[in-house]
């Protein structure tokens, strides 16, 4: 094929691009390395802009530069190392950064796609969208005048944020109206909780689901357990929690351990030791505590249901979590971009680590397929890296965090996936309320099933009286959480999820198994130490 002897401008921008990147990787931060040499580096870095060269100037189509470096050559060098190691375009940048701050500036406002339209889930209690009167259930057709005819969920979220105090125009289409409804909505600070949820599930009994670990988690924590009071049980949910903060879950496992407890320890091969351990403690709350985790359960959440395990302050139960002891430091570089790069693991305080491993597994596969065996104790075809807790119990590592009590995750069947295909829940909560008055003491009786079954019917929705009986719980579950969501708010159909919600009524069973551990360990721990009474580590 033919080429000019003469890079193009394109080529050598992606020469200095790459070429920063390279640096940033093998110069400032893993120079102690000597493998190759500069020479090799430099070598291959020409053997890229010489591909990339070939490319730009003779691919079918013209090439996207952009495309090509930040979706293409930088993540698939990265993704080389390990899975986590990732490049953040200026979009994705951006986000992490919001992520991390625990607050956007927008309106306020879930958004979701329904039949090929983009409509609101729920506006948030108290923002400009709330204030407004923007309604579960409204379709947004335009934003500032722009149709959102193809537009994805993301492009549209995208459009409604903005810069603090400025306005942006929502067209909306609502049941019943006869014209589209006009809103100009001032952008305000919108606040992303780590404590999505908390409330009392009984007296005495407390439910807290921890959904991220960002700059304000420790505060929420700290309120949580503020607005409790006395206690006599905690569940606390980290189920489908991904992360987040190193710093964030130290200061909230501080809640939860007594002072001087190790909560972490880290340690990488550019970077000394680090060890982690409760500041203040928990002032002797010693209530029993259930700590429900998933396979959504990852990284940051591992770390603080591995210190709780570890030193035997709670019960965890449900199913093994994902398996994240890597940790990424960030990288600013130039363009507003930045690199996560894997600088250290890390450790639970009985020593474990818990990543699980991702060599010969493709990225689809590690991220989104979990094998059975980790749910089990180690076993010749499966072993694992056996470490003990304070009192002695064994605990493993090198594959997430494995509960002390399994609950299997419930299963879809046929049945419901028809259901959520249609979108059954939302729609018919949509339906029931343009008929019905609410009110809080609202249970999903025979009536409102029967509503139900002509509501079906009326929306070809297949179904047995089979199906209705075979999933009666799921259904009234789901039923009352959409209602009390576009009755009440989002908070309220969360609580009235949480309190149907068949692990979670596990966990209260639970509680006095945790307290038993609990006061097993002290025991134990008390003997060894040779104390008369218990002395906490």
């Amino acid at each position: 094929m033919p080429r000019t002897q003469k890079s193009t401008p394109l080529a050598v921008m992606v020469f200095v691009l790459f070429g920063g990147v390279l640096a940033t990787l093998l110069g400032q931060r893993l120079s102690p390395v000597t493998v190759g040499g500069t020479g090799q580096i430099s070598t291959s870095i020409r053997s890229f802009t010489d591909v990339y060269d070939l490319v730009e100037q003779n691919y079918a189509e013209p090439v996207d530069a952009n495309k090509a470096i930040y979706n293409g050559a930088i993540p698939g060098m990265l993704h080389v190392l390990d899975p986590h190691s990732n490049f953040f375009d200026p979009k994705s940048y951006a986000v992490l950064k919001e992520d991390e701050s625990g607050k956007y500036y927008g309106v306020g406002m879930t958004i979701g796609p329904r039949s090929n339209q983009i409509i609101v889930i729920a506006p948030f209690v108290g923002t400009p969208a709330y204030r407004a009167g923007i309604h579960p259930g409204d379709v947004i057709i335009a934003i500032d005048g722009k149709p959102t005819d193809n537009m994805s969920t993301t492009d549209v979220a995208e459009m409604v944020k903005g810069v603090k105090g400025s306005t942006v125009h929502i067209t909306l289409l609502r049941q019943g109206s006869e014209k589209p409804l006009e809103f100009a909505l001032t952008r305000d600070e919108i606040p992303r909780h780590s404590v999505d949820l908390h409330f009392l599930l009984q007296p005495g009994v407390g439910y807290m689901h921890i959904s991220m670990f960002n700059e304000t988690a420790s505060n929420e924590v700290r309120q949580a357990l503020k607005d409790f009071g006395n206690l006599n049980g905690l569940v606390l949910d980290l189920r489908q929690d991904p992360g987040g903060l190193l710093n964030a879950v130290v200061e909230v496992a501080d809640n939860f351990l007594p002072k001087g407890s190790v909560i972490v320890s880290q340690r990488g091969r550019a970077s000394p030791e680090k060890m982690y351990r409760a500041a203040h403690g928990d002032t002797g709350r010693n209530y029993p505590l259930v700590v429900l985790v998933d396979r959504g359960t990852a990284s940051a959440a591992e770390i603080l249901a591995g210190a709780i395990q570890d030193h035997d302050r709670g019960l965890i139960a449900g199913e093994s979590t994902f398996g994240k002891g890597l940790v990424q430091t960030i990288f600013p570089l130039s363009e507003d971009t930045a690199l996560a790069l894997t600088t250290a693991k890390y450790y639970t305080p009985s020593g474990r680590l818990i990543q699980r491993s991702y060599s010969g597994v493709s990225l689809y596969d590690y991220f989104f397929a979990r094998d059975e065996h980790n749910n089990a104790a180690p076993d010749s075809n499966h072993p694992r890296e056996v470490k003990s807790t304070d009192s002695g119990r064994p605990v493993y590592g090198g594959d997430g965090i494995t509960p002390d009590v399994k609950i299997a995750n419930p299963k879809d069947n046929r049945f419901r996936d028809s259901l959520a295909l249609h979108y059954v829940f939302f729609n018919f909560a949509q339906d029931y309320l343009q008929h019905h008055q609410m009110a809080r003491g609202f249970t999903v009786d025979e009536q409102v099933m029967q509503d139900f079954r002509s509501f079906l019917k009326k929306n070809n929705v297949d179904y047995t009286e089979q199906d209705l009986a075979a999933n009666s719980d799921w259904v009234k579950s789901n039923i009352k959480t959409e209602i009390f969501t576009d009755a009440f708010g989002l908070e309220q159909g969360l609580q009235a999820q949480a309190q149907a919600d068949p692990e979670v009524v596990k966990a209260i069973q639970l509680i006095p198994q945790a307290r038993e551990l609990a006061e097993r360990a002290h025991q134990i721990i008390a003997q060894r130490s040779g104390a008369p009474g218990y002395a906490r580590q």
